[in-house]
């Protein structure tokens, strides 16, 4: 694999000035927070142990602050955009910060709950900042449709990982949690400060890993 060039991923003057350009104000109705900081969406993709022959999908990439550390790593990214806009410019950032990479990369437009199917190979791998305001459920739809995906790590709101994360017999223990265990190994990975984000959110983040089960288990409640 060619390396991509030392300033390929995006910093804080690199995404307003995109943000910027394209008209876009985050929304707090799409649960719009851009990562501003490389060396967190390095440290997602460590933390996922991202392959060179991953195929990832990425949920909600914004302007490509984590897609383009995936595109370094992997042999493939799927990123899912409901935007309009975000979804139009995306192609063309990943085309001029990692043109060697562009070809290995594809952009489904479209809600991530009403996909039930990607281009080229089976996605091995999920890695998403997922909008907090359906995290959850878009978590477990993707999960459900895709069985070829191994490993998953999602950045959620904090409390949101801590339900997901959650044992038996915890007080945040519930329906999240037992779900999300149906289908994984699941623990925390690590929590993410509010200062990487842009604008910066009024809750904490955390990461969640999820290990895909051989065979899914039963629980209760």
């Amino acid at each position: 694999m060619s390396s991509p060039t030392p300033d390929a991923l995006l910093g804080p003057a690199d995404i307003r000035e995109l943000a910027a350009a394209l008209g876009v104000r985050p929304t707090k109705q799409r649960g719009q927070n851009f990562v501003i900081d490389a060396n967190t969406v390095r440290r997602i993709v460590r933390t996922a142990d991202v392959r060179p022959d991953d195929v990832v999908v990425e949920v909600g990439p914004g302007l490509g602050s984590l897609t383009l550390a995936l595109l370094e790593a992997a042999d493939r990214v799927i990123a899912v955009e409901i935007d309009d806009v975000l979804a139009a410019a995306l192609p063309a950032t990943i085309a001029a910060r990692m043109p060697e990479r562009a070809d290995r990369f594809a952009l489904v437009h479209s809600d991530a709950m009403r996909v039930t199917e990607l281009p080229g190979p089976p996605p091995t791998a999920l890695v998403a900042n997922l909008p907090y305001n359906v995290a959850v459920p878009v978590l477990l739809h993707m999960l459900e449709t895709f069985p070829s995906i191994e490993r998953t790590l999602v950045m959620v709101q904090s409390e949101v990982a801590d339900r997901l994360a959650a044992a038996p017999g915890s007080k945040v223990y519930g329906v999240p949690s037992v779900k999300a265990n149906w289908y994984a190994e699941v623990k925390r990975a690590g929590a993410i400060g509010r200062n990487v984000f842009w604008p910066a959110p009024n809750v904490d983040s955390g990461l969640v890993s999820l290990t895909r089960r051989a065979e899914p288990i039963k629980t209760t409640a």
